[in-house]
């Protein structure tokens, strides 16, 4: 059995922020990333939500982290069990503002970011599934602009390469 981690980026809702009333931002998708090693986006960008409605992007994505072909990822999952002060042990999802098609000229825009713990997933022995999480403002990380319902199913592996460090 090929050991993963199985990620969904199952919808995005916003909150009254200067994201809801920027008349630039108009379509949004998301891309996580591991570490340095990966990463995926939602191949749809939506139209931004409104008014307490969500965007559904029901994308599903895995990351093998088998000791064969994935070495590297393998590493860096162990490193996160033994090295207890190690800031980056997060799965990241960022949500970036696509520009429309009409205004090419302005770049993408990385307008939030939000994150899953994987050590935080071994330490509680518990996936993450449809689990809502906030979403943290580009320019200030104290302001919530949103939530992400994410499901991170992370446990097998991370038990599996705990398993190998003993």
């Amino acid at each position: 059995e090929v050991e993963k981690i199985r990620i969904k980026i199952t919808s995005l809702g916003l909150t009254e922020s200067r994201i809801t009333s920027d008349e630039t931002i108009q379509q949004l998708f998301v891309e996580c990333r591991l570490n340095n090693f990966l990463a995926e986006e939602t191949p749809l960008s939506l139209p931004k939500p409104t008014g307490g409605q969500r965007i559904h992007y029901n994308y599903s994505t895995v990351i093998n982290v088998d000791k064969e072909n994935n070495h590297a990822e393998r590493e860096y999952l162990k490193s996160i069990l033994l090295k207890p002060d190690l800031p980056a042990d997060s799965l990241k999802f960022t949500v970036v503002s696509d520009p429309p098609e009409d205004e090419q000229d302005l770049e993408c825009e990385d307008i939030g970011f939000a994150y899953v713990s994987l050590k935080e997933i071994f330490q509680k022995q518990r996936d993450i599934i449809e689990q809502d999480i906030d979403v943290f403002d580009s320019q200030d990380a104290s302001a919530v602009i949103g939530k992400l319902t994410v499901t991170v199913e992370a446990l097998h592996a991370l038990r599996s390469v705990h398993e190998e460090c003993k």
